[in-house]
């Protein structure tokens, strides 16, 4: 390998690199405006001036004078210094010192790098320019005369986002960063600029003026918005989310987040169960733990085993959610699932419900096949992985809805049959997938959810198997979930046996009297109508559908407020972790289980969330491996049936509003109607 010398310090660099990435190899610190290593190189702010022996007598930017064999390179000669004093200068010749004023105090690179590279002054004392501020939707605030011009914004959308919206117009010292038509920004990603602005010009509408940083306690914890598993940090003061940032996590996430991840926290102080109630005279009424306890387990204890049943929501933990499948378990019955939606996965291996290539992997094929999947709003971090593929040369296909996916994809149709003639080389594209290195299908939830979806996943697999996606060194079979609690509750085996009722079954049992008694453990998103005359008891944290309609309701413990167990689609097991105590009476999920199953008088042995995650260990060992992607080993899936031919129809409307959590966000409200154009 090649080799130069920073600072006297010799080390190897790959070839290619720039001078900037071997001197952070060197452990010499070059500060930046402009550069980020996700992006492509700028060259706009000059601040990363480093003196190269034998090339130019002048300071020479470091981001992009590509490494050579033999340099010798220094960061800090007088030449250096001088070089650096003289930017910051320039830069804060019309930067206004509203530090202040500036939610990006105590947070601002501009700020941390006057203080170790400026003068201290500045010579200039003309008037400072104006400029005016940009409008970019409800989530970004800008204050146009602090850009410094970086331009990271612009490639940020340009690049990892795919939406061309942002751009710089005029020159010198007229140059202004604009959307040019002054409208929202439409990219699911957007509010990522506010992270790589490195002064106050774009910052956080919702958070505007709340808090300055270290009024903050921060948690590391995960998102539970999709299924990606993104690892995010919770800001909170007292008992309030005031923000949730990403962390870094390159297999994962990077160091990005959605928008819905990002700012449909503050739904969690809002429509919030913060006590018991019970139904009385066609009226919910506020009650103790004790009565509301007793009225289920009284109830519960009068009804046949076979005619209860049990339904996990989508932002459910894997603790509460073993912990109710034992409940059910001790009352005799199996009519449990997790699956609200009745999507068909989980009937075969472990290996026929993940995201097998892996979220960062998907970037290493070469082909990709998209079957009933808006990817963009279903997981639009797994989509910019997708773009990073395309940009590369993997060529893109879809089967379902006409979609919008920031990169060229080609639409095959958006009937199901369209899989066997690509099975049987009828199609255009079965060439493509012949001819390809590493090609990968993603099947997602359009596709599984129909009455056929069993039948669509074992075509998704011979396609599979056709096209060489199964290899011991290459797994292109893939299946998109949207719910956070989906694989956990599939690595539990929280499906009904043959003895039990899957989802649909349940609720058509529940109109026509079979079933009695339906427990919903935060699950919302099935038709309450079609539910007849069923005793239902709701456990969740928000007043949503599943409230509504409920007779006795539990309250529990959101995601930031409890230590919990998720599992990723393509499941990787992760912890989230408490940032404040549940609000009024609220307690955490497994616990409320625990408290019935003790008033029903009925065995339940955990007395501790340990013992719960040493039983979630038991039934299925990966979970041991914290933050570890544990591969599945070659597999079958389950299922039977004859694919039907008609449309796959796209079924997820709104991207802002997907769950209790984010349909109770006053923010994703305004994105809707803004971005969407629908009012709430």
């Amino acid at each position: 390998m090649p080799k130069l010398k920073v600072n006297g310090t010799e080390v190897e660099f790959e070839q290619g690199m720039t001078v900037l990435q071997a001197c952070e190899i060197a452990g010499a610190e070059v500060p930046r405006f402009c550069y980020h290593e996700r992006l492509k190189i700028a060259g706009n702010c000059r601040m990363c001036l480093v003196q190269v022996e034998g090339g130019p007598p002048k300071p020479a930017a470091s981001c992009a004078m590509p490494a050579a064999d033999g340099m010798i390179v220094h960061t800090d000669t007088p030449m250096v210094k001088k070089a650096r004093e003289g930017v910051l200068e320039f830069l804060l010749i019309n930067h206004p010192l509203d530090c202040p004023i500036c939610d990006q105090a105590g947070e601002c690179d501009l700020q941390d790098e006057t203080m170790a590279y400026g003068r201290g002054r500045n010579r200039y004392d003309e008037h400072k320019r104006a400029v005016k501020d940009k409008y970019m939707g409800p989530l970004v605030k800008t204050q146009m005369n602090r850009c410094i011009h970086c331009t990271r914004c612009v490639r940020f959308l340009d690049d990892v986002a795919g939406v061309h919206e942002l751009g710089a117009v005029g020159r010198g010292e007229h140059m202004e960063i604009s959307t040019y038509v002054e409208k929202s920004l439409t990219s699911e990603l957007s509010a990522n600029i506010i992270d790589l602005c490195p002064v106050g010009a774009l910052t956080s509408k919702p958070y505007e003026f709340k808090a300055r940083p270290w009024e903050l306690t921060k948690t590391e914890s995960i998102d539970v918005m999709d299924a990606v598993g993104s690892n995010i940090r919770v800001d909170s003061r007292g008992n309030e989310v005031l923000r949730i940032l990403p962390r870094l996590n390159e297999e994962i996430n990077e160091e990005w987040i959605s928008d819905k991840t990002r700012f449909a926290c503050d739904g969690l102080k809002v429509q919030r169960l913060d006590k018991p109630y019970v139904r009385k005279n066609g009226k919910l009424e506020a009650v103790s733990w004790d009565e509301a306890l007793e009225v289920v387990a009284t109830r519960i204890n009068k009804t046949d085993a076979e005619k209860t049943a049990a339904i996990m929501g989508d932002l459910a933990d894997c603790e509460s959610m073993l912990a109710l499948k034992e409940f059910m378990l001790s009352l005799g019955s199996h009519n449990i699932d997790c699956r609200q939606d009745g999507a068909a996965v989980g009937e075969g291996d472990r290996g026929s419900y993940l995201f097998n290539s892996g979220i960062s992997g998907i970037e290493n094929a070469d082909v990709i096949l998209i079957v009933g999947s808006n990817i963009r709003w279903e997981a639009p971090l797994i989509n910019a992985r997708i773009r990073k593929a395309w940009a590369r040369g993997a060529k893109i296909a879809y089967i379902g809805a006409e979609l919008n996916l920031n990169y060229t994809a080609t639409h095959l149709g958006e009937n199901a049959s369209i899989l066997e003639e690509i099975l049987t080389g009828k199609n255009e594209f079965s060439k493509v997938l012949e001819n390809s290195k590493n090609p990968a299908v993603i099947v997602g939830y359009d596709a599984l959810i129909r009455e056929d979806g069993a039948a669509i996943l074992c075509e998704v697999q011979n396609i599979a198997e056709k096209y060489n996606m199964l290899r011991d060194d290459w797994n292109g079979f893939n299946v998109l979930h949207r719910a956070a609690s989906r694989v956990g509750g599939l690595e539990l085996d929280i499906i009904p046996s043959r003895k039990g009722k899957a989802t649909r079954q349940i609720i058509k049992s529940c109109a026509s009297g079979e079933i009695e008694v339906l427990y919903l453990l935060g699950a919302d998103e099935i038709d309450m109508d079609a539910l007849g005359d069923v005793f239902v008891v709701y456990q969740g944290h928000h007043g949503d559908k599943g409230a509504h309609r409920a007779d006795v309701i539990f309250p529990g413990a959101a995601y930031t407020e409890k230590n919990a167990t998720y599992v990723n689609t393509e499941g990787r097991v992760q912890r989230a972790y408490l940032s404040f105590y549940p609000p009024g009476e609220a307690k955490e999920d497994w616990q409320i289980i625990k408290m019935l199953a003790t008033k029903a008088g009925k065995d339940f042995s955990y007395n501790s969330i340990a013992e719960i995650r040493a039983r979630m260990v038991e039934i299925a060992p990966n979970f041991a491996k914290i933050d570890e992607c544990v591969k599945a080993e070659m597999f079958r899936v389950g299922g039977a049936g004859k694919i039907e031919a008609t449309t796959i129809a796209a079924t997820l409307k709104n991207f802002y509003m997907t769950d209790p959590i984010s349909r109770a966000s006053k923010t994703m409200a305004m994105c809707k109607e803004e971005v969407l154009g629908e009012k709430c």
